[in-house]
C-alpha cells in the first residue's frame, strides 16, 4: 500500500467501527487549539467519479465526519446523528489533492447542534457545508 503525503501536524483518526467511513478513509485531523481541529484527507483514484474529480457523495461523507465528530466533542462526547446536512458544491477536487476540512459550531442547545464547515483545495473552497446534529442519550 502506498504511503499517502499527509500535511505536517496531522493525525489519522482512528479507525471507525462503521465500514463504510472506514472505505472512504483514512482521514485526518490536527488539533489547532484545545477542542478545535482541522481534518484532512489526501485523494485517490477510488475517491473519483466518472469526470476523473472527487464524487460530491465523497465530499458530503467527509464533510458529515468531520462536523459530527465536531459535534461530538463540542457537546461534552454525547453520541449525536445527523439529522439535516447541506452541501453547496462551489469547484472539484482532483486526484493528489489535500482537501482540508474547516469546522464551525455555531450553536449548541440542550438537545441539538448547529454546525458548519468548508472543505478546501489550496485555499480555493470545493463545498460548504451546514447541519443540525441531534444528541442521543443522557447527559
Amino acid at each position: 500500500m502506498p504511503v499517502i503525503e499527509v500535511p505536517p501536524g496531522f493525525e489519522e483518526i482512528p479507525p471507525r467501527t462503521d465500514r463504510y467511513s472506514a472505505n472512504l478513509g483514512p482521514f485526518y485531523r490536527k488539533e489547532v487549539e484545545e477542542g478545535r481541529w482541522l481534518f484532512g484527507f489526501r485523494v485517490e483514484e477510488r475517491h473519483l467519479n466518472s469526470n476523473s474529480v472527487v464524487h460530491g457523495g465523497c465530499l458530503m461523507s467527509f464533510a458529515d465526519e468531520m462536523l459530527g465528530i465536531t459535534v461530538h466533542f463540542a457537546a461534552g462526547r454525547r453520541r449525536c446523528a445527523t439529522i439535516s446536512l447541506n452541501n453547496e458544491f462551489v469547484t472539484a477536487a482532483k486526484l493528489g489533492d489535500w482537501v482540508l476540512g474547516t469546522p464551525e459550531v455555531v450553536r449548541v442547545t440542550k438537545s441539538v447542534v448547529f454546525v458548519r464547515g468548508t472543505l478546501t483545495v489550496d485555499d480555493k473552497i470545493i463545498l460548504a457545508s451546514s447541519g443540525i446534529w441531534k444528541l442521543l442519550g443522557q447527559h
